[in-house]
Parts: structure tokens; sequence; C-alpha cells
């Protein structure tokens, strides 16, 4: 009886032991495909960013330059913009998790689990 079940159980193992092999490597191949996802589109959106930011920058310094030549005096232009950041970097602070936090969490989950 015993020699009707090795071959059997012998086979059974081997499966087993092949299926956990696939099953590993396509849990790896769809992390990879996940994981370089997620790494393009922060790249893309990385290098969006980079280029409205520098827009931002020449832009605001041309903003502080023409507010300076109304008020007849270049470092006011300055004040007056970096004052108008301060005020919109404090009510970013203050509404930091309803409009920054939660929303990114939830642009994260939604992009990893698609």
């Amino acid at each position: 009886m015993e020699n009707d079940n090795t071959p059997t159980v012998e086979v059974l193992f081997e499966k087993t032991e092949s299926y956990v092999k696939v099953s590993t490597e396509v849990f790896k191949l769809k992390m990879i495909n996940k994981i370089s996802e997620v790494v393009s589109d922060l790249t893309a959106k990385l290098a969006v960013i980079v280029f409205i930011a520098l827009f931002f920058l020449i832009f605001n310094i041309g903003v502080s330059l023409w507010i300076g030549e109304l008020f007849g005096k270049m470092y006011l232009g300055f004040f007056i913009v970096s004052a108008f950041y301060m005020l919109t970097g404090v009510v970013l602070y203050l509404f930091r998790n309803s409009w920054i936090k939660v929303p990114l969490r939830n642009a994260i989950i939604t992009s990893s689990l698609n």
C-alpha cells in the first residue's frame, strides 16, 4: 500500500513546490510593475512641478520688481511679495491636513491599488 502512495505524495510535493515558486515569481513581477508605475508617475509629476516652480520663481521676481517700481524702492516689492508668501504659508499650515495630507494620501493609495 505504501508503494502506491509514495509517487503520489512525491508528485504532490513537486507540484506544490512548483506552485510556490511560480506564485513567488508572479508576486515579484507584479510588485516590480507597480513600483515602476509609481516611480514613473512621480518622476513625470516632479518634472512638471520643477518647470512650474521655475515659472513662478521668475514670475515672482518680475512682480517684485514691478511692485518695487510702483513704490519707488525695489526692496519694498520683494518685502510685499514675501509677506504674501508668508501669509499663504500660514494658511497652508493651518489647513495642511484637509488640503494637502488627506488628498495626497488618498491619491497615493488610489495609485497603488490601480
